[in-house]
This record gives C-alpha cells, structure tokens and sequence, in this order.
C-alpha cells in the first residue's frame, strides 16, 4: 500500500505541477551506452532501435540529425558505424504515452506560430499535458486541436511536440515542436541549458540584496512528500542554482527576476522559501498566508483581499529564448506581466501610498 501512494504522489507531483525540470523530466531521457567489446560493426540507427524497440529509424535520425547522438565526445551521422568500446550518448524523446490524446477547442495565446514551432502564452490554472487527475482540458489537448486543422502536422509526434513544461498555476512562454527535428534540436538547447529565460516572482518580505544566487541540492521533502526541499549539505536530491534580482519593493513583499542556472523540479519555489522568501499565495509551499507585515485588521483585509486578486502562487514565465532548428537564428519572445500579477502590484502600490 505505500509503494502505491509513493507512485500517486510522485505522478502528482511530476505530472501536474512541474517547475522549470526537472521540467522536461518523462519528456526525454539521456542515454548512455557502452558498447559491447563482441559488438558487430552496425549503423547507429539500427544500433539504437535495440535499446528503443517502440522508436522509428525516422526518430532517430532526426536525432542525429539535430546533433543529439553522440560518439566518443562527437555528434554523429545516422550511417555511423559503431564500433566495440565506443560510448554513445543520446538525448531522445521518450515514447508517447498509452492514454490518447483528445483534440479539445480551447482557447490559447499564440505568440507565434511557423511551420516548426509554436509558441503559447500560457494562462494560470491550465495544466501543460495529461496525467493523474487531469486527463482532459489541458495545454496538450488544445493543441492537438489547434494541429487538427493543419494537414502537414504529424499527428505521431510524441506528446504533441511538448519540449518542456511549467506548473499549473505558473503562466508564461511554451515552446512546442512541430516536426522530430525541431523536437530534437530544441530539446538539445532546453538540455545543454543555452536557452535564455526569465522568471517574476512575487515573494514575501523585502529581500535585502538587489542582486543575489541561491546555491543548494533539491530533492523530495524529508516530512512533506508533495514539496521539494533544499538541502545545503549536498547529501540529497540534485544540484541547483537560482539567480535573482529586485524589481520592485513593496515593503511585505519584494518583486524579483529569476535565472535558472539549473533546473529542477520546484527549483524557485524551493530555493525561496530557503531563504526565507516563499512565493507570494503559494498554497503549496505555505505562502498562502500571511508571512509578513503588521499585525492589524485592516492589513490583514488587504492581504486576503490581494489573495482573491491573484488566486495563485505568483510565478511568470517572462522570457523565452533560443536558435531556432532551421533557420538557425536567434529566437527571443517576451509576455507581459498577466492581469492577476499586474492588479496585485498596484493594489500593493496604492497600500504603501496611503500607510
């Protein structure tokens, strides 16, 4: 019965609330191969559908193509034979999942759109694919609607072309792959880190430094299985390092800009509430009450009336940055600050002008 309810919470926890990755954790796995000292000299395509039967010779070379597999420290060709000793390593996509994808119309922001990607402007409270308790009426399924009524998308792509993800309840800038290559080729730069995104936070108190970095391993919390934990010993979960820097103060509670030099699961919910600044209404990690300030009525009022304003932890993806797979040009897209964050803001301005 526990194995049971570990698998409930960590399908939860990975499923519907995933923060910047491990964000592309269950979209891609990173495989590493040492080839056998009796292996016959065989093409890296025809090697790789042994370890990925449920793949195609198409996927993979694709894989090759957008410089995803590796020989020996150098990317290689699809007619590459290997060789007894070689190490190979392979970022690939992970199959499609047994549960169908249902095309549902709803309503997204489309940013932009060519017959490679596309990018979406997420709202809060969507859920970015199907899983446990949200089988329907996410990101995923909207897309595939949208892709419905375009006769040159392949349908077969895994997860409707999904690259990476946020939570639930963040929104921000989605890249979403149209064909393998582009698949493949974004997926290398989400992995090797060199896309280029910004987060605004909402957290609660005046944090003191203009500038600052949080440096420490996250892993599953030792009490709470549904948060994620810094540790500072290293003695548990991944390395992870988040960057910041203050916009704006509001006296309670600090707007900041966040660089992710890592990424992983909860990565700035985690870190800040280390530091002792949790997201802002973050029901999850505690910040949903009131953490700072003074201990009146009419403050407390204020506070929850902000809570009703922005019914979610305040977290946005603001910027989204990277090469694009043919062109091979700089991409970069910008959103605005969303309606909930924006009216939170200047009630907040408006309480410190009149206190």
């Amino acid at each position: 019965m526990l194995d049971e309810t570990e698998d409930f919470l960590e399908d939860e926890l990975i499923n519907q609330d995933i923060s910047a990755d491990d964000e592309n954790s269950g979209l891609f796995e990173h495989v590493n191969i040492t080839v056998d000292k009796k292996q016959e000299p065989l093409r890296i395509d025809k090697f790789l559908l042994i370890f990925r039967q449920n793949s195609s010779r198409n996927k993979i070379s694709q894989t090759c193509k957008a410089g995803n597999v590796i020989v020996n420290g150098k990317p290689v060709k699809q007619n590459y034979r290997v060789k007894p000793g070689d190490e190979v390593s392979v970022l690939l996509a992970h199959p499609p999942r047994e549960n169908t994808i249902i095309p549902q119309d709803i309503p997204i922001n489309i940013v932009y759109e060519d017959s490679d990607l596309i990018i979406v402007d997420k709202d809060p409270g969507m859920v970015v694919h199907p899983g446990f308790g949200n089988w329907d009426g996410t990101l995923v399924n909207a897309l595939a609607f949208h892709f419905a009524k375009d006769p040159n998308y392949n349908s077969d792509l895994d997860r409707v072309g999904l690259v990476h993800r946020i939570d639930k309840d963040t929104s921000g800038l989605l890249v979403i792959a149209k064909t393998e290559y582009a698949l493949s080729f974004l997926a290398k730069q989400f992995f090797d880190r060199t896309t280029k995104r910004l987060y605004w936070a909402f957290v609660w108190g005046n944090v003191k430094d203009d500038t600052g970095t949080v440096t420490g391993h996250i892993g599953r919390h030792p009490k709470n299985r549904m948060q994620m934990y810094t540790y500072e010993d290293g003695s548990h979960g991944k390395h992870a390092v988040t960057h910041y820097k203050v916009l704006e103060r509001f006296r309670y509670m600090t707007w900041i800009e966040c660089k992710l030099e890592t990424g992983r699961t909860h990565q700035i919910r985690a870190h800040l509430k280390h530091i002792g600044h949790t997201l802002f209404n973050d029901a999850r990690y505690e910040g949903n009450i009131i953490m700072r300030g003074v201990n009146l009525p009419k403050y407390k009022q204020f506070v929850q009336n902000v809570f009703e304003v922005l019914p979610r932890h305040a977290l946005h993806a603001h910027t989204l940055g990277f090469i694009h797979p043919t062109t091979k040009e700089e991409m970069y897209f910008e959103s605005p600050m969303p309606k909930d964050m924006q009216e939170a803001s200047e009630r907040w301005r408006k309480y410190l002008d009149n206190n």
